[in-house]
């Protein structure tokens, strides 16, 4: 018998770490080592959660205070949960590996480790809660955490970028509470068990309608989906380069899960209508995002447009609305997730190299000539993010046209695939012109800089997904197809109650 209390283990050690660094903030060296052995614990609890999900066929659930669902505060370990879990565990466990290496002053700050560790907790409750209230709770404490550490970064344009993060931030809350609002007054419950049971038998009763547009429109804030993008470009490119590995790589998934979430679980009658949208502003933020990308002034930024446009690829792949288009959607996700945070991580060392601590073209341009060990990995994430043999961005691009070939959906792969080439451009011509022009302003490399082990790490995951590539699927495979029959989420969450 599994204790149910491994289901919020992974947002409880984050929480406590979090704590423990603030009791400990005159010494930054062992907060480093706080988050990194909480953030080391939560990863090996995420990983045996998967593993025991995985192999019980059936979610695990954790009903707090002993409250029996719908009354009491359910959370829910379902694969789709510790998928997102364990994939931003990962990329979490590298950031503080890449914050204790880092040279950023921001990073000796008393409150960085402890507010990092609060951003883990945020994400990985708002994925494994069961209640759309508490959902809102945890995001709106990953929200605080993220306008804090960049307000503290070195960028002189970190206020700016934070009170942007801040309002937008703001504005999905209200989205948030408006949505959590007509929820209740339709159903009158917020448990996501209990809906996936009532939601079905009202149809467009009620105000079930407006929920789903304000709840779409919370997760379209939350993962920079194209129009509601414009404020991630500035954030990104200010924020330290630790928070914005994560923001750019795992905290816009959080929009993603959302959307699976609402059209697999929580408003499945409106399921079509949202796909359809889906794949609309899918492929306008692969065609926008890789146009701006190839047109942008600073690596960070190139990057965060980059996002835009393969969180589009995510999005079609769920708009598709097939088991095999869902898979390619996971295994999309979780393959962006590494590479992309690996690919920000590089430009932070180039930048904590330069004359000048900038990742702008102009400075970082040339500097990469005597640094091949960086320029080895920058191209294997070049590869990764381009879609290239043998990285994991075959195995991901590869999945999602086969997935629309199979569903037909001929026009819309047109369209993607033509679009998908603009990667390839601005990402090959990034990597010349870093280690291959000679520089355009004067002035010696530094001699050491940020440390590379957890980009190291983290493009080694990306050749390792990608040579083998079989379990990652396997396991994607196996997360869409429970996902689309919430049958048994229902059954273990509710117990019984209908």
């Amino acid at each position: 018998m599994v204790n149910p209390i491994i289901v919020i283990l992974p947002v409880l050690i984050p929480a406590v770490a979090g704590v423990l660094g603030l009791i400990c903030h005159r010494y930054q060296r062992c907060q480093s080592w706080i988050a990194l052995a909480g953030m080391a614990l939560s990863l090996a609890v995420s990983l045996k959660l998967l593993v025991l999900v995985r192999g019980a066929g059936l979610p695990l659930v954790f009903q707090a205070g002993g409250w029996a669902a719908p009354f009491g505060i359910s959370f829910a370990a379902d694969l789709l949960a510790v998928f997102f879990v364990t994939m931003s565990q990962v990329v979490l466990f590298a950031g503080v590996i890449y914050a204790a290496g880092a040279k950023d002053r921001c990073v000796a700050y008393p409150a960085f480790y402890p507010l990092f560790l609060f951003l883990a907790t945020g994400l990985t409750g708002a994925f494994l809660t069961g209640d759309v209230f508490n959902l809102f709770v945890f995001i709106e404490l990953l929200a605080i955490s993220s306008t804090v550490l960049t307000a503290v970064s070195d960028d002189g344009f970190g206020t700016e970028a934070a009170f942007k993060y801040f309002f937008m931030s703001q504005l999905a809350a209200f989205f948030m509470l408006l949505s959590v609002g007509a929820i209740y007054v339709s159903c009158g419950t917020l448990n996501m068990g209990h809906l996936a049971q009532i939601v079905p038998s009202l149809g467009e009763q009620g105000m079930l309608p407006m929920a789903a547009a304000f709840l779409m429109a919370t997760f379209m804030i939350k993962s920079a989906t194209f129009p509601f993008h414009f404020w991630q470009p500035d954030f990104h490119t200010a924020a330290p380069t630790p928070v914005s590995a994560m923001l750019s790589a795992v905290v816009v998934k959080l929009g993603v899960y959302g959307f699976i979430r609402m059209t697999t679980l929580i408003f499945v009658p409106q399921g079509e209508m949202i796909r359809g949208l889906l794949v609309v502003l899918g492929i306008a933020g692969i065609i926008f995002g890789g146009l701006a990308a190839m047109g942008t002034h600073n690596v960070k930024r190139m990057l965060a447009y980059s996002t835009l446009a393969q969180v589009g690829f995510v999005l079609v792949g769920i708009g598709w609305g097939t088991a095999l288009s869902l898979t390619a959607a996971l295994i999309f996700a979780f393959n962006h997730s590494l590479a992309k945070s690996a690919m920000l991580m590089l430009a932070g060392h180039l930048a904590s190299r330069a004359p000048v601590k900038s990742a702008d073209f102009s400075v970082v341009a040339g500097r990469g000539r005597g640094l091949p060990f960086t320029g080895i990995l920058f191209f294997i994430g070049c590869l990764g993010l381009a879609g290239i043999p043998p990285t994991n961005g075959f195995i991901s691009k590869m999945s999602v046209f086969n997935a629309g070939i199979n569903a037909g959906q001929f026009y819309g792969l047109a369209l993607i695939g033509i679009s998908s080439v603009f990667t390839l451009v601005y990402t090959m011509r990034a990597f010349m012109r870093i280690f291959w022009q000679a520089p355009e302003i004067s002035g010696e490399i530094r001699s050491s800089g940020d440390l590379r082990l957890a980009p190291a790490l983290l493009v080694l995951l990306v050749l390792g997904l990608g040579i083998f590539a079989g379990p990652l699927v396997d396991l994607a495979g196996e997360t869409a197809a429970r996902a689309a029959d919430n049958q048994a989420y229902v059954t273990a969450v509710m117990g019984g109650i209908k």
